[in-house]
């Protein structure tokens, strides 16, 4: 059963292209990855899914409703953490669950009984009476995870959930999500550019420039590399990429000061490199392939941390009045 379903679906800024014709689908109770870097258009895709924004062009149902004529019912159906926290932190711990389950018109007695079974899910019981102002930001996370599951959603949408956390409270906030979703049967629809966030989903769509470019498992996307990954260095690495090239007919990469390649059993054509190549190499390591070398050999460059978010890119059109429809 799909819970998601998109078709072609773009989103245009006057000349920026922020979502240009993905098409994927999303099923019941998956853990699905959106990887790319800031700029990409997962905040955009994001947002068009859960009716914030209107598309441009194409067709999505979330949740067996369409976002343009049927929004109201799509809102029904989705929880959503934003980028940003936005908890009213005047407010308890249960007032926020509970202000966010009147909200949705569940029946006051069931909301005081989800609210504190939320709680104790996310391991905030005994801080259910203190305001959110005092709160740390794993903790807000957690309490803005289980306020987006307040009203039982078909689908949670976790939009990089984890920037600006510590590694614990980004791994217990994983834990949290996992649990949820095998308890509730919620689809789970996560935006990220972290690797080990991407490696735990169940698929990875790989986006950049606003494009789909791949669609898998994380282990079929690192299997489609085609082997290990042979790390090169030396004294000059545009002539050992070159010679590597000429001499194996292989494609190599020049990434982070190294000259990189796959290749089949890696560890036994080691040695055939050193006896061709000795005098232009200066080490050689080998690894297994990794969701990086995945989205380097997909887009040709690495994740880019410090790029400007398509948020901010909407947030800049606006100010300028190139976001008004025409």
């Amino acid at each position: 059963m799909k819970n998601i379903e998109v078709n072609a679906l773009s989103k245009n800024f006057k000349d920026l292209t922020a979502v240009d014709k993905v098409s994927f689908d999303v099923n019941k109770s998956e853990i699905f990855g959106f990887l790319g870097p800031n700029g990409a258009g997962k905040t955009t895709t994001i947002s068009m899914l859960c009716t914030l924004l209107k598309p441009s062009t194409g067709t999505a149902l979330v949740g067996g409703y369409d976002i343009i004529s049927d929004p109201g019912n799509v809102r029904r159906e989705i929880g959503i953490v934003f980028q940003d926290t936005t908890l009213d932190e005047r407010l308890t711990a249960r007032e926020n669950l509970t202000f966010h389950g009147e909200l949705y018109g569940m029946p006051r007695a069931e909301i005081g009984e989800r609210a504190d079974a939320l709680l104790a899910r996310v391991g905030l019981t005994a801080r259910a009476g203190d305001p959110v102002a005092v709160f740390s930001g794993g903790m807000r996370r957690r309490l803005e995870l289980a306020r987006g599951l307040m009203h039982k959603p078909a689908v949670l949408f976790l939009d990089e959930p984890t920037i600006g956390l510590d590694p614990q409270s980004r791994r217990n906030l994983w834990d949290y999500a996992r649990s949820l979703r095998d308890s509730e049967g919620v689809t789970i629809f996560l935006s990220t550019h972290y690797m080990d966030e991407a490696e735990a989903c169940d698929r990875i769509a790989v986006i950049d420039y606003g494009e789909i470019i791949a669609l898998d498992t994380p282990a079929a996307h690192k299997s489609a590399l085609g082997g290990d990954v042979v790390s090169v260095t030396g004294p000059d690495l545009e002539v050992l990429s070159s010679e590597i090239a000429q001499t194996f007919d292989i494609d190599p990469r020049i990434e982070n000061e190294k000259v990189e390649f796959n290749i089949q059993q890696g560890a036994n054509f080691i040695p055939t490199l050193l006896d061709k190549l000795e005098q232009s190499v200066d080490s050689v390591s080998l690894r297994n392939p990794t969701l990086d070398d995945v989205f380097v050999s997909l887009t040709g460059h690495q994740i880019r941390d410090g790029d400007i978010s398509t948020t901010e890119k909407m947030r800049n059109v606006q100010r300028t009045g190139f976001g008004r429809r025409h």
